[in-house]
């Protein structure tokens, strides 16, 4: 990995498995960290044997998502001589991260209290469900139910729709980018004091911080946002989905010059003028007859031509489908070499630059891939190596 990346010879051992940990310590790897990632000698991490799309035994395409840049140590924690091997590795580490149940992290000696006494200066990062602390410590629980809980549901979709989730594990992934976040805090703090500390982030609380101005409308007005049709704004309009000829188009008309550019691009000054839309707070309250005048326009024309009609002049985007939005996604998709697919595996690349430049991507490391350089690294001797085979610790 080239030593221009930022967190070249930071090593983090991340305890970690399925979505939220691993998303995290992945942008971490990929910005120049040795990652070694910890996994159960017996399956290694979950997300392996998460389908439908498999490369091989322990290997798929979910497992390959969250892991790229990343060493893989298979090592049975829980045991003594397991927590030993941890310790020695700990003693030249920087960071330990988890996504155990909040319950675990003081069971397993993943936290501060145990691995401070080994090295002082260890950042211990850990991204739990609903905490270390209290009730629900030991409950699992995973990205779904945080959106139901947090009210994430209760804003997306149509107003007729029963409850509804994002399409995507929003929850984990911004769970991923704070345990990221903290440990590069906490990495900061150590390289100034020598001293690390624990960092914890929940999902729960990752989920409810992404309520944002919602929750300030709630929390100081008492008002409740709900959905709107069109997958519209809450209290800026025109700013939703439109209809095309071909398809669906989304205008964001979020400053008044826009709605001045918008209404001149499309023919249409006039509607300036129109009571009902002269002012935001009136278009709001007018948005259905504005919708169905824009809808009118909007139809007599594909996608594609209101989209290079109004690109850079208003805010404008296709509604795309997934395959629509990879096909044309240019360099935000990489291949790195895969054993199990000859001409290589596709990847997405992390949205990150730097000095212009993509962060090199390699697939995600098969189960165990590293334990024997990164033992020997460690200073392991063969017989010890040999007795930690046999006993099934590595």
């Amino acid at each position: 990995m080239s030593p221009t990346l930022p967190l070249t010879g930071t090593r983090i051992l991340a305890s970690e498995q399925y979505g939220a940990g691993p998303y995290g310590t992945m942008f971490l790897a990929q910005l120049g960290a040795e990652v070694i990632k910890l996994e159960p000698p017996k399956g290694g991490d979950s997300a392996r044997a998460t389908g439908p799309y498999f490369l091989g035994a322990d290997d798929s395409l979910f497992y390959q998502t969250f892991n790229l840049n990343k060493r893989s140590l298979t090592l049975d924690i829980r045991t003594q001589s397991g927590k030993a091997v941890l310790h020695r590795l700990v003693a030249k580490a920087d960071a330990v991260t988890n996504n155990a149940r909040g319950d675990l992290p003081a069971k397993l000696g993943l936290d501060y209290a145990a691995l401070g006494r080994v090295n002082p200066a260890i950042v211990c990062v850990h991204a739990s469900a609903y905490g270390r602390e209290g009730p629900r410590a030991s409950w699992p629980g995973y990205d779904y139910l945080m959106q139901a809980e947090a009210g994430f549901m209760s804003v997306t979709g149509a107003p007729t729709d029963p409850p509804t989730r994002f399409g995507l594990s929003m929850v984990d992934f911004i769970t991923g980018t704070m345990l990221a976040t903290a440990t590069l805090a906490g990495l900061k703090e150590a390289a100034a004091t020598d001293k690390g500390r624990d960092f914890d982030i929940s999902l729960l609380d990752a989920a409810l911080h992404q309520t944002s101005y919602p929750a300030y409308w709630y929390l100081n007005e008492g008002f409740v946002t709900g959905r709107a049709e069109r997958s519209a704004h809450p209290s800026v309009t025109p700013s939703q989905t439109f209809r095309t000829a071909d398809g669906w188009v989304f205008v964001m008309a979020q400053l008044a010059k826009f709605w001045v550019l918008l209404t001149d691009a499309l023919g249409v000054p006039h509607l300036q003028g129109d009571a009902r839309f002269a002012t935001m707070p009136a278009r709001l309250e007018n948005r259905d007859a504005l919708t169905t005048i824009l809808d009118g326009i909007f139809l007599q024309h594909p996608t594609a031509h209101w989209v290079a009609k109004l690109g850079g002049i208003v805010p404008v985007a296709a509604v795309n489908d997934l395959a629509q939005a990879l096909d044309g996604a240019g360099d935000m998709v990489d291949t790195v070499a895969h054993a199990a697919r000859p001409e290589g595996l596709r990847v997405l690349s992390n949205p990150i630059r730097i000095d212009g430049a993509r962060l090199p991507n390699r697939a995600s490391p098969a189960l165990g891939a590293d334990t024997q350089a990164i033992l020997d690294e460690a200073g392991f001797t063969s017989a010890e190596i040999a007795a930690l085979r046999a006993d099934g610790t590595v």
